[in-house]
């Protein structure tokens, strides 16, 4: 599936702000199942400086200053991104067996995995996801199917409220309101995950959604998403892999994903972040638009 993705953040000053430095997660990872056919990010006014890197867990950031003053700030990112249906996870082994490998043991082999096992700033391990995981989780059962049962329940059992929870909401208020937005189920579902012992990482991207039948898709009109990813070992000392899981619609993400950042959860890869020198008070939109591209557009854009 090819996909154009335009993300349009803008800010309103007052008073003016003085000077600004940015971060922003914006630009698609490159490969797992998608291809960043071209992107580009455009600020405004024209920063001072601009700059791009890979942080340490493989996605790109952009940096940017402004030593001017603002009364406004506008930031688009557009990407063309080729996807394609992952494949579905193996049979795996029993959670119990995971949570055995994950655990450190003198000269025990290390797994890279390992480390989505912890706690996050967002996410805690606490006892209280261990109680709210344990009817997904009896002794011997598959990690794959655990892990869907858990998904079903915390997609029937949260109500999905805009209002209800901010970014800042930390994952066990979430778990007590049973509500929240896609970003509060996903950092529910990692909690769950790992006070298990069991390594699960957090996935921003976009989603493509379809308008009602007989109704014109509408700009702006999307949002950006987020999910889960688990982590599989395999039986014998191959690599293991990563399987996704997005408790807000109950699925296995598919073509109609884009993932743009994994790390251990909202705070390592929020859209935008920034420290601001003056702009007192603020006005925030965001417009996202995810839509099918055209075939041609292939031919006008190169490999990044």
């Amino acid at each position: 599936m090819l996909l154009h993705i335009r993300h349009e953040t803008s800010y309103d000053y007052v008073p003016p702000v003085r000077t600004a430095q940015h971060m922003t997660h914006m630009k698609p990872l490159h490969g797992q199942g998608q291809r960043l056919l071209s992107h580009r990010l455009t600020v405004s006014p024209t920063p001072a400086q601009q700059n791009e890197s890979v942080d340490v867990y493989g996605n790109t950031r952009a940096f940017f200053s402004l030593q001017g003053a603002h009364e406004d700030l506008k930031v688009v990112a557009e990407s063309l991104v080729a996807t394609s249906a992952p494949p579905g996870p193996a049979p795996g082994l029993p959670w119990e067996e995971v949570r055995e490998r994950m655990r450190y043991h003198r000269a025990s082999r290390y797994d890279p995995a390992s480390e989505f096992a912890f706690a996050s700033p967002y996410v805690p391990r606490h006892q209280d996801f261990v109680a709210y995981a344990a009817a997904s989780f009896p002794r011997g059962r598959p990690l794959p199917e655990a892990a869907r049962d858990l998904m079903r329940r915390i997609h029937a059992d949260f109500a999905y409220e805009t209002t209800a929870t901010d970014e800042n909401t930390p994952a066990l208020e979430a778990l007590a309101l049973r509500k929240g937005v896609c970003q509060d189920l996903a950092h529910v579902m990692l909690g769950c995950l790992r006070s298990l012992g069991l390594p699960a990482r957090y996935v921003s991207g976009y989603l493509l959604t379809q308008p009602p039948p007989g109704r014109p898709r509408l700009v702006g009109s999307d949002a950006s998403h987020a999910w889960v990813s688990l982590y599989l070992p395999a039986a014998d000392d191959a690599p293991g892999s990563w399987t996704e899981l997005d408790p807000t619609n109950d699925r296995a993400p598919g073509e109609d994903y884009v993932t743009l950042a994994r790390g251990r959860d909202f705070s390592d890869v929020s859209p935008m972040r920034g420290v601001i020198h003056g702009g007192a008070s603020h006005r925030l939109r965001v417009a996202v638009t995810v839509a099918p591209a055209e075939p041609h557009a292939l031919a006008a854009e190169a490999a990044p």
